[in-house]
């Protein structure tokens, strides 16, 4: 399966002021994307390399190229900008893998493809892999309860996914264990995967989409029964 675009979407900010430079007027948009997608990827650095409590806003302003004042005037705290990043990171993944699901209807290539995605992305955003992960639990109140409702979406399309894996295979297993035990296996990657040693995307979502799916002892014949059952070559 090909490599999908990881570019940067739109980043909703309620009642957000414009950024500097900004107009109104729809080719503004565009410039208004691309200023805050560079100012949360600075922002990302600057987290993961002083961790959420380690970093000031005054990191964040020589981070961002923006002046302190600047920063609390359109950003308002660190926490805004963890928010965003937060909020961008799985409103992506969420984007992309419902446009690479419109088009299969086998329950396991689908389940696949999740793996696939979910694995594409972390190896891609290591470093903002590392800021949600240790820094999961810092949001409150109304940012947190909107990033949580992102999380249960993202929880909820893959619990679906499996509930639809069961249908069509007629087996039985707890979904709950099921899907926690997917997230156990892929969230991590960030800890161990080294580019120059480790297997890239597509190979690790085999992978462990063998090992998710069949099991350690799945072995190669396992793998080319199942490629002769879903149509594919033995080399996929």
């Amino acid at each position: 399966m090909p490599q999908t675009s990881l570019a940067p979407q739109r980043v909703s900010t309620n009642g957000r002021r414009g950024l500097p430079g900004e107009k109104s007027g729809g080719a503004t948009d565009t410039r208004f994307e691309r200023q805050l997608n560079k100012i949360l990827e600075h922002a990302t650095e600057v987290f993961y390399e002083r961790g959420y409590e380690g970093a000031s806003m005054r990191d964040l302003s020589r981070a961002t190229r923006m002046s302190l004042a600047g920063l609390y005037y359109y950003f308002e705290s660190k926490e805004k900008l963890l928010y965003l990043i937060q909020k961008h990171t799985f409103s992506t993944i969420i984007e992309q893998l419902r446009s690479r699901l419109t088009n299969e209807q086998n329950a396991e290539a689908r389940v696949r493809i999740f793996v696939l995605n979910h694995l594409e992305y972390f190896l891609a955003n290591q470093k903002a892999m590392k800021v949600l992960s240790h820094e999961d639990d810092v949001l409150k109140n109304g940012f947190g309860a909107e990033i949580a409702a992102i999380k249960r979406e993202y929880y909820k399309i893959c619990r679906g996914l499996l509930e639809d894996l069961k249908i069509q295979l007629g087996v039985e297993f707890d979904t709950r264990i099921a899907v926690l035990s997917l997230f156990g296996m892929m969230n991590w990657i960030y800890t161990w995967h080294h580019p120059k040693t480790d297997a890239d995307a597509e190979s690790l979502a085999r992978q462990m989409g063998d090992i998710f799916l069949h099991g350690l002892t799945y072995g190669t014949n396992g793998r080319k029964r199942a490629n002769k059952s879903l149509g594919l070559k033995s080399g996929n």
